[in-house]
């Protein structure tokens, strides 16, 4: 039996819990020591979690582990994505990338920066809107600094078009979507308007970094 409470990487195992053969009791100071050694192999031996940064990274362990009390106590849902949202430099898209490893019984999600997806529309057109509108499960990364996609002379907000897609789809599917940001909800609201918005409440948990959160790239 596959014991999901150990995880190899790069030769060693780390325990982050006990096992009882049926569910995992997560221990946070064992997920940290697993997160900071994944986060030197993903991003370099550089890479530290901080102490300042404990508290969300909690939140968000519990929400990928489906620890349903603790999400409870957070108001996260966990059928809903994560939106992550906190100034720039902060950690959200490394963070991003380095938790969906601790379950990695779970089906990933790719990240995708916003701007390469309005790339891509810009040269095939709207394909890429029915693309990224499809089953899989994304993360989008720096969502609303991406500049407004343009095919054929015909100007188009198309990640704004792709939420509503994804919004569908979660009716349909319950397929999640998650997405990283630097604006504020207003500022996202002026991006891509109200119907959006309203849609985006319905898609994403809120979780934020402190807005005086450092920049860990200085």
């Amino acid at each position: 039996m596959v014991n999901p409470s150990k995880i190899n990487e790069g030769g060693v195992q780390y325990s982050i819990g006990k096992f009882d053969g049926q569910t995992v009791v997560y221990d946070f100071p064992k997920v940290l020591v697993y997160l900071n050694a994944k986060g030197k192999l993903l991003f370099g031996k550089d890479f530290k979690i901080i102490e300042e940064d404990h508290q969300i990274i909690f939140k968000l362990c519990n929400y990928f582990v489906k620890d349903l009390e603790k999400c409870a106590k957070n108001d996260i849902d966990p059928e809903k994505g994560i939106l992550l949202t906190g100034p720039v430099g902060c950690g959200k898209t490394s963070l991003m990338r380095l938790l969906k490893h601790l379950v990695p019984m779970q089906r990933p999600y790719r990240v995708i920066p916003a701007r390469n997806i309005v790339f891509g529309f810009n040269h095939i057109g709207y394909k890429t809107i029915e693309d990224y509108g499809n089953g899989q499960f994304f993360c989008f990364d720096d969502l609303g600094v991406e500049p407004i996609g343009r095919h054929f002379g015909k100007d188009c907000n198309v990640m704004g078009e792709v939420l509503l897609s994804r919004y569908e789809l979660f009716l349909k599917t319950k397929i999640k979507t998650h997405a990283t940001t630097n604006l504020s909800a207003k500022e996202l609201e002026d991006m891509y308007g109200n119907r959006v918005r309203s849609r985006m409440r319905k898609l994403f948990n809120l979780v934020a970094f402190n807005k005086n959160a450092k920049d860990k790239r200085k």
